[in-house]
């Protein structure tokens, strides 16, 4: 789940493998699968992030490869 703040300055929590859309109308307006509609003050590239550590966390995104220096 992730925490997103409407408008008026509370927290919702969405199931990130529910978003199917994020619009700037000039707010975010984030629509679930279900058609529900979310009017949140983050912007699509922060909610964007949130989605990819959840996704990190269960397994449905790898891990950034780090540049150890080594190169070839």
């Amino acid at each position: 789940m992730i925490a997103l703040t409407r408008l008026n300055g509370t927290v919702v929590w969405l199931n990130p493998l529910h978003i199917e859309l994020v619009e700037v109308t000039p707010d975010s307006v984030v629509t679930l699968t279900n058609g529900h509609k979310y009017v949140v003050l983050e912007d699509p590239e922060t909610i964007a992030s949130k989605m990819i550590e959840v996704y990190r966390r269960i397994g449905l995104v790898a891990a950034p490869v780090r540049d150890e220096g080594g190169g070839a």
